[in-house]
């Protein structure tokens, strides 16, 4: 009998000492990973897989991403754990808890880019192929497809709308999808009072989380509140789904996160995870210390007003440039090298543009065959224009129309209207002339209103058209026809003589040179009876 009581004590002394030899849980050591259930106090040697930005910090702080923008961090579970009841996934999904504690560093302390998640995810593919910015590192574009087969707890700090998130400070449960099943605003409920209280997610301050599944009430609970604070009754969500369509048998756990324009760090300090348990509780005094905050402490109206004027100057920058283009594009127009020749005739298009008031209605003097006519004013000099918008949709034949009218141009003559010069803009030419304030023949002879004119004033018109086509034809260097003389094509000057106008038909020929048309040109009613039965 003193035998058998010896080798009991012996017995319970090789336990007791076996059980002081066991690692513990801090310095980032895990307690027992079974497959089922660990613990991380840090992760100095932590047994998890790193992706994108994620990196183990040298006093074992996990930091997910370190301020690179446009980037994801991922560290999870590198074996999946059996969360089905059944190995083949047929039955029901397990019971889990998970607890971890975790910090955001912005560059402002009330500004930041986005958020983190903890996830289980049946497939490691899904986490491959996630994209930084608004998507969390967590999914890409397929954002809601139901083969994503994930489930995440998101703690955002950025509201988007495409997600229709509440606000940009809260937590929410995703299911295949960044829009979340439920969420609430980022707090706690106060055991002692009941009231909530609201935690800032980018305070650059330690926060504990807490995420529990019962597999038969198939209810989610989501519960979180400063590190320090006991694990509050009352839990933050609390949502009924059934993971067993989501979770497959076996699924990777872990945590993600993502910057956009912003540059952004996140931190987990410690974790703890288990199937069918309560997850074991962290050793809050065994976890790193969180790095000092980070830019250095600014003045809170920097903090503010610095972010707020970047903004509004990038904004105006775009507005800047957006005017600038539209009025290049308003006053764009069409130069090409052969068009040198033509230069001293030319105008420029905003000139023209200002000319006549942008081509108001009020300035329209009238419309014709050929374009709109406008009354205009340049500046410099100080003289009144009239302004022809003419629509040339052949460009083949544009050179040798510019080069036309840059020789009508040339004809002066106390009987024709002179031609100033030109614009081109597209497909579009401007004829700029002398304004002849009291417009064209044919008001005087059909309309009546403008007044009549008696045999010595009409003598003294049709004597003026005949000089200046007597020009055209026999004085000037070329032989110029015009092709279209009528009385809506005589304008009348300020003394009332007569002006031949709109040379929109006219032709150059050589002197001694055969004039070749294949077609009738000019208005009927104005040209010899027989040419309108000939072709």
């Amino acid at each position: 009998m003193f035998v058998q009581l010896h080798h009991l004590v012996t017995l319970l002394l090789l336990l007791v000492a076996a059980d002081r030899c066991h690692p513990a849980t801090g310095g980032g050591s895990s307690s027992g990973d079974d497959g089922r259930q660990f613990t991380y106090n840090g992760f100095v040697g932590a047994n998890l897989t790193l992706n994108g930005g994620a990196t183990v910090m040298p006093n074992g702080l996990l930091m997910l991403t370190d301020g690179t923008l446009q980037t994801k961090g991922q560290a999870f579970h590198p074996s999946p754990l059996p969360f089905h009841t059944e190995a083949n996934g047929t039955g029901v999904v397990r019971s889990f808890s998970t607890t971890f504690v975790f910090a955001i560093f912005g560059p402002y302390a009330y500004l930041s880019s986005h958020g983190l998640t903890f996830f289980a995810s049946a497939s490691r593919e899904v986490l491959s192929t996630a994209l930084p910015g608004q998507f969390l590192g967590l999914l890409n574009g397929t954002n809601g497809n139901r083969s994503a087969r994930i489930f995440a707890v998101e703690l955002d700090t950025l509201l988007n709308a495409d997600f229709r998130d509440i606000n940009s400070n809260h937590v929410g449960v995703d299911i295949n999808s960044l829009i979340s099943i439920d969420s609430a605003d980022a707090g706690y409920y106060d055991d002692s009072t009941g009231r909530f209280q609201n935690l800032s997610l980018i305070s650059r301050k330690a926060m504990q989380v807490w995420v529990d599944y019962d597999g038969v009430a198939t209810e989610i609970t989501v519960t979180m509140a400063p590190v320090g604070v006991a694990r509050p009754k009352r839990p933050l969500l609390r949502t009924t789904v059934d993971l067993s369509g989501v979770v497959q048998s076996t699924a990777y756990v872990g945590f993600s996160s993502a910057t956009g324009v912003m540059s952004t760090r996140h931190f987990v300090l410690g974790w703890s995870f288990a199937l069918d348990v309560p997850a074991p509780a962290l050793d809050i005094s065994a976890l790193p210390a969180l790095p000092r905050a980070w830019p250095k402490p600014r003045s809170r109206i920097l903090q503010i007003v610095l972010p707020i004027a970047s903004v509004t100057l990038v904004f105006a920058v775009g507005i800047g440039v957006c005017i600038l283009v539209r009025r290049r594009l308003k006053y764009s127009e069409l130069r090409e090298d052969w068009e040198d020749a033509f230069g001293p005739q030319r105008f420029s298009y905003k000139e023209l543009f200002h000319a006549t008031k942008g081509f108001s209605n009020k300035n329209l003097l009238g419309v014709g065959g050929f374009g709109s006519v406008y009354r205009g004013r340049l500046r410099k000099p100080d003289k009144e224009i009239a302004v022809k918008r003419v629509s040339h949709e052949s460009r083949q034949g544009m050179k040798e129309f510019v080069a036309e009218v840059a020789s009508i141009g040339r004809l002066r003559h106390r009987n024709l209207v002179p031609l100033l010069g030109y614009c081109r803009r597209k497909v579009e030419l401007l004829l700029v002339y002398d304004y002849m304030p009291n417009g064209s023949l044919d008001k005087y002879l059909y309309d009546g209103s403008s007044g009549t004119l008696d045999w010595r004033q009409r003598f003294h018109i049709i004597r003026g058209v005949a000089s200046g086509l007597l020009y055209l034809h026999e004085d000037w260097e070329q032989v110029v026809i015009h092709r279209d003389v009528k009385a809506s094509n005589v304008l009348l000057d300020s003394e009332m003589n007569g002006r031949l106008g709109d040379f929109g038909l006219a032709r150059l020929y050589d002197h001694g040179a055969d004039a070749h048309t294949t077609h009738v040109v000019g208005t009927m009613g104005y040209l010899a009876p027989e040419l309108g039965h000939m072709w």
